[in-house]
């Protein structure tokens, strides 16, 4: 897909992060946007800041857990736009925690934003852009999470190795039918942006009241608050490499080439029937 000049893209978590530099990058491309996020607030000044800039720009107020909350951001969007030609299935949330301390609760929220929202941007939108049979393409977004397995982080990749398997089987699905659609998948390492405060979205009715915050708990979040706020990858970095990725037609999309070696060790663990190596930490000399 290489013009994008007055084309339609969605974007989910489309106020903040990651799903912002999108929107911003894909704004300077001359795209027309239909942003989804959970965040009232946040959504609204970013549905000014780009009507002020005279981007085409409905923002939606959209829990993506929930189907038909992403068949009426496609309907509005269709009804606004008249067409979808991108889509970033892109909310994402990132509790931590040793896998056994995850409650209900917990599962029901991350599957629920992680896997869902997946699940139903890409059940709502591919159809029709299979209907308009012109040059599409979808983006997931993982994480590098998908790809490897490490501690404190269990319920997290869980979701991310379900978005890197469901966007794989899409991709097998769409070439076989020969469509006009491309795919991607996005697998950001540390990235700075506030996904590392995504309890501020936690619905009421699965938070987790009765359950005490360990030393653990709070040791493992301010490591991974340093990780992130730490990394050298931008959003808008990123946003420029999803951008190249839809116009290469490229598949993967790593935001963090080093990570591979990573990827490779959980590889070899698997192909040579060895135990999971500890991904996390730096390898013995």
């Amino acid at each position: 897909m290489q013009e994008l000049k007055d084309k339609v893209a969605v974007i989910t978590g489309g106020a903040s992060g990651l799903g912002l530099a999108m929107a911003r990058r894909f704004a300077r491309e001359g795209m027309k946007l239909a942003l989804a996020d959970i965040e009232e607030e946040a959504l609204r000044r970013v549905e000014q800041e780009f009507r002020k800039a005279g981007i085409p720009v409905l923002a939606i107020r959209t829990d993506v857990s929930r189907g038909h909350d992403v068949e009426r951001l496609a309907e509005k969007t269709l009804a606004t736009f008249g067409a979808v030609h991108v889509v970033c299935n892109n909310a994402g949330v990132a509790p931590g925690g040793a896998v056994w301390e995850s409650t209900v609760a917990d599962w029901e929220w991350v599957l629920g934003v992680n896997v869902w929202g997946v699940i139903h941007g890409v059940r709502v939108f591919v159809p029709i852009m299979l209907r308009q049979d012109t040059p599409c393409h979808v983006v997931n977004t993982a994480s590098v999470a998908g790809m490897l397995s490490v501690p404190g982080m269990g319920i997290y990749c869980v979701s991310k190795h379900a978005v890197v398997t469901l966007t794989e089987c899409l991709y097998h699905d769409l070439a076989e039918r020969k469509s006009k659609v491309g795919v991607s998948v996005l697998c950001p390492a540390f990235v700075p942006t506030a996904i590392i405060d995504s309890e501020r979205n936690r619905p009421a009715l699965l938070r987790n009241p009765t359950r005490a915050r360990t030393p653990e708990d709070h040791q493992r979040e301010e490591q991974m608050r340093h990780a992130v706020q730490s990394g050298r990858v931008s959003a808008d970095m990123v946003a420029d490499m999803v951008l190249d990725g839809i116009r290469q037609e490229r598949f993967y999309i790593f935001t963090h080439p080093r990570i591979k070696a990573a990827i490779h060790s959980r590889m070899e663990d698997v192909l040579n029937d060895r135990r999971p190596t500890d991904t996390s930490k730096p390898a013995k000399d």
